[in-house]
């Protein structure tokens, strides 16, 4: 008896030949003939050469959706969405392609040198990658690529979505060889090369040496124009150890390496016989150097000599245990040392000619006159929007020195995050400060115009920025103590921005903040306790200021401290409490916040730190992931001391007439809350629920509910 194997019918396949079922083609596959050991795939439908017979024929996937950057001057970060069609594969990755572009985006090649792809440039199974060590003021495009297993049998093979960038200025790169040249027994000449990437004018170079033994307890800081020089005062048979850097317009670049270099031998010693020769000479040198100086000071004390201006090639501080151990000069210059401090501004600011500046609407309205957008054409250069302050009309000498000192301290910024100075107008009338133009306004209400648009990485790099800036006026000696008094606010949101992101927000936009003291106005909700009680401005209050900055961008705007009064959170702060974590903060983040709300000053992170941090967080997303523990955060202090103070309702209807968000009253009013003890239980997802999706209102409801719940659980409450 013969047993007959039949072939399988078109639409059926058979792996291998034998006594075997036949099988139906899988999805987008199919056979015409019989007999078939695998079925072929449709049209734009293709199987990789690993895939099973079994397996549904595939195709590529689309393009990457929703492609976003954000610059952080020679970096960027760029963030995308998943494809709306994989393909209907699990083996999707992408890939970057970078693009150096001229003027016309047309004239593109490829990008070269040792650019950094974080996590990596090809094969990334996540939507985010950092890339780094970019050159400065340089177009670029970008192409994300969307690929799976059978991308490479598709035509066309590419699945692409691009961006192009224009980087920012950037600090140099660090200085790589340091050579010396000679030495003697008191002194060692180096010389350097310049770094490999100046991203700019380099305007001098940082040298900083101390004693090998002392490991850097006590160090000195010389300064130098060009790429060598003499270091002279030494210790003769000793061993230095050197470090330099690079500094242009966009601030100070890494320090180099540590270098070590001897001295020569001490073999040279004043004999008995020739020790009164030498000693007299010395005496005689000394008699000299005391005269020229009297003479010195004479001279400019009659012929109108400034102290504060100072212009010599090399300039030389020195520091013990970190901090000034000698009177030295520092780079940035308060105006007020100036004896006539509206001189200053004729230094550090460009006088303009007023028919150069049109004036085009009120934006607001300032303590010392009108705050306007316009525009400045200066010869030979394009048109560009500003910022006008003006100094009004039956001003006092005091409110115009006043006014001034404000330009003369931007005068002396240049940093890609700190608004910049245009100029002044003094020699006509209205007088008048011009900055670059803030299109979008203060963050805060750009925030919450954008409330819940911005990825974390996005949000971390606005903050990076803000902390960029603040490191750079750190850097350069500044705290805001120096600041005219109604300008005392947190100089983050006076000076400092994020790409076009204003930060320029002063007192007046929010005038009840401000705390009138004997020493001036002090914005409470965002200075430091030791500033507000003992008027104590430092870089560490800034850094409090600065915390308090992270929360209002994690907040997408929330007002610090919402509406407790200026007394009220000066008593809550002194008696421990800290704004909790905002909505969906990263606990990495909050960390930094409480980091910077440390009571003992010098506990606090320096700008430096802050920044590093910033960085890891981008370098690193997934440690953004863990969110703060909400329900661990501290007591509010006010809330629980004073809710006795708080108004009981009769009603639902008596709690809801108090809501000043009309749009989360109407919502509630639609909701079975039929006391005021079941509104007392509202959850944040209660609120979402309902339909009240944005933050801020939902926190602003919290807050409003927190005294009711106070009530239910202290005492009986009124139905």
């Amino acid at each position: 008896m013969f047993n007959f194997i039949s072939a399988c019918r078109p639409g059926f396949y058979k792996a291998v030949t034998g006594n075997l079922k036949c099988s139906k083609c899988p999805p987008h596959s199919s056979t015409q003939e019989e007999g078939a050991t695998r079925c072929v795939c449709e049209k734009n439908y293709y199987r990789a050469d690993k895939d099973p017979p079994s397996m549904a024929c595939t195709r590529p996937p689309s393009a990457p959706r929703n492609l976003i950057s954000n610059i952080n001057e020679t970096s960027v970060i760029l963030d995308w969405s998943w494809p709306l069609d994989t393909g209907g594969r699990k083996d999707l990755t992408f890939n970057v392609v970078c693009k150096k572009c001229g003027g016309n985006s047309k004239f593109c090649e490829a990008c070269k040198g040792n650019l950094r792809f974080i996590p990596r440039q090809i094969g990334l199974t996540n939507t985010t990658v950092t890339i780094m060590d970019l050159l400065a003021h340089t177009n670029y495009t970008f192409e994300i690529e969307s690929v799976n297993g059978v991308s490479d049998q598709s035509i066309p093979a590419r699945h692409i979505t691009a961006v192009s960038i224009t980087t920012n200025q950037a600090a140099p790169s660090p200085v790589t060889v340091i050579r010396k040249d000679r030495t003697s027994r008191n002194s060692i000449a180096l010389s350097w090369q310049e770094p490999e990437h100046p991203n700019g004018i380099i305007l001098d170079y940082e040298v900083k040496y101390y004693e090998k033994q002392e490991q850097e307890t006590s160090y000195t800081i010389l300064r130098a124009r060009g790429t060598n020089v003499t270091i002279s005062g030494l210790k003769p048979d000793t061993t230095y150890i050197f470090q330099i850097r690079a500094r242009t317009a966009a601030g100070y670049g890494s320090n180099s390496r540590k270098f070590e270099f001897e001295t020569s031998p001490d073999s040279f010693s004043i004999s008995s016989e020739n020790s009164q020769v030498v000693m007299i000479g010395i005496s005689a040198a000394i008699v000299i150097i005391l005269l020229t100086v009297v003479v010195y000071v004479l001279i400019g004390r009659f012929c109108g000599y400034n102290k504060s201006v100072h212009s010599p090639d090399e300039k030389r501080l020195h520091f013990g245990n970190g901090h000034l151990k000698f009177p030295g000069l520092r780079t940035y210059v308060d105006p007020h040392t100036y004896e006539d401090p509206s001189h200053a501004v004729h230094e550090f600011a460009k006088e303009l000619d007023s028919t150069c500046i049109s004036i085009d609407k009120v934006i607001g309205a300032g303590e010392f006159g009108e705050v306007c957008s316009g525009r400045l054409k200066l010869p030979s250069k394009k048109e560009i929007s500003v910022a006008i302050k003006t100094l009004k009309v039956g001003y006092t000498e005091k409110q115009r020195r006043d006014f001034l000192s404000e330009a003369s301290i931007m005068g002396q910024f240049e940093h890609p995050n700190i608004i910049r100075l245009e100029g002044v107008v003094t020699k006509s009338k209205p007088v008048m400060i011009v900055t670059e133009y803030m299109e979008n306004g203060s963050l805060d209400s750009f925030l919450r115009k954008h409330d819940a648009q911005f990825t974390v990485i996005q949000l971390v790099g606005m903050l990076r920025g803000i902390a960029s800036g603040m490191k750079y006026l750190s850097d350069m000696g500044y705290v805001h103590r120096d600041l005219a008094a109604r300008n005392i606010l947190i100089n983050i949101n006076l000076m400092c921005k994020v790409s076009d992101f204003g930060l320029s927000r002063i007192l007046e936009d929010d005038p009840e903040a401000a705390y009138t003291t004997r020493g001036g106005k002090i914005p409470i909700r965002w200075t430091a306790p030791e500033a507000i009680s003992y008027r104590k401005f430092t870089s560490a209050s800034d850094a409090w200021s600065y915390g308090i900055v992270v929360w209002e961008v994690m907040s997408y705007g929330e007002r610090p401290y919402w509406e407790m009064s200026n007394q009220d959170v000066i008593k809550a702060v002194d008696e421990g409490y800290r704004l909790p974590p905002p909505m969906e903060c990263p606990a990495a983040l909050y960390q930094l916040m409480l980091d910077c709300w440390q009571k003992d000053r010098n506990n606090r992170p320096k700008f430096e730190q802050i920044v590093s941090i910033l960085d890891k967080l981008i370098r690193n997303p997934s440690s953004l992931k863990v969110i703060a523990n909400t329900s661990a955060r501290p007591s509010n202090l006010l809330l629980d001391q004073n809710s006795a103070d708080y108004p009981t309702y009769r009603a639902p209807g008596d709690w809801l007439d108090t809501m000043q968000t009309g749009q989360c009253k109407d919502i509630l009013s639609g909701v079975s809350y039929s006391s005021c003890e079941t509104i007392a239980k509202i959850s944040l997802d209660d609120m979402k629920t309902v339909g009240v999706t944005i933050i801020g209102s939902r926190m602003q409801m919290m807050n409003a509910v927190k005294p009711q719940e106070l009530h239910i659980k202290n005492g009986p409450v009124n139905v």
